[in-house]
């Protein structure tokens, strides 16, 4: 299985405010370009995420995540709105649970978002890809992608696109213990 984080951040590596507020996301201008999201969810079956980010997206005008399996990672009980039963399910959050739980449904690529949950996915081993929109912002403070981690993570560049808004997003291989 293929695990991806496909994030945006400000420039200074801030994924929310402090308070977790992503209202600055809506700087970049758009203009029509969804910098790769569509083509991307078509390769996705599958998605983790954990309680921080469920609780802000279940706020958009719009479930972004159409049909795909939607799973969130929490150790509290979490109120699944109705308008989600069928799309989202719950379990601890524990990586490897979560990469199980899709290996015995015959998923081959899953998405993982929120910061917590990246660095778990990362921390474990489990994180095979990294794509990271950089939007053309400072925040100053805030809520940081990465955080502590009990080794280093080498990385490979696979590519960095850039857009007339000013986003820069670059794709990055994680590489796992003896890649080159």
């Amino acid at each position: 299985m293929t695990c991806t984080a496909f994030i945006a951040t400000s420039l200074d590596g801030f994924i929310a405010r402090r308070d977790g507020g992503i209202d600055w996301l809506a700087s970049v201008e758009t203009e029509g370009e969804d910098y790769g999201y569509a083509a991307f969810m078509a390769t996705v079956e599958g998605m983790v995420m954990g309680r921080g980010t469920i609780e802000t997206v279940v706020n958009f005008p719009e479930w972004p995540y159409g049909e795909t399996p939607v799973t969130v990672l929490t150790s509290q009980p979490l109120a699944v709105p109705e308008k989600l039963q069928g799309k989202v399910s719950l379990l601890p959050p524990e990586p490897a649970v979560a990469v199980e739980h899709f290996r015995q449904r015959g998923f081959n690529h899953l998405y993982v978002d929120g910061g917590k949950t990246i660095q778990g996915f990362l921390e474990a081993g489990y994180l095979d890809r990294l794509i990271i929109s950089r939007i053309p912002i400072l925040l100053g403070d805030g809520l940081a992608l990465f955080g502590a981690l009990p080794h280093d993570v080498k990385l490979r560049h696979e590519e960095t696109r850039s857009f007339a808004s000013g986003l820069v997003q670059s794709r990055y291989a994680v590489m796992k213990t003896g890649q080159k």
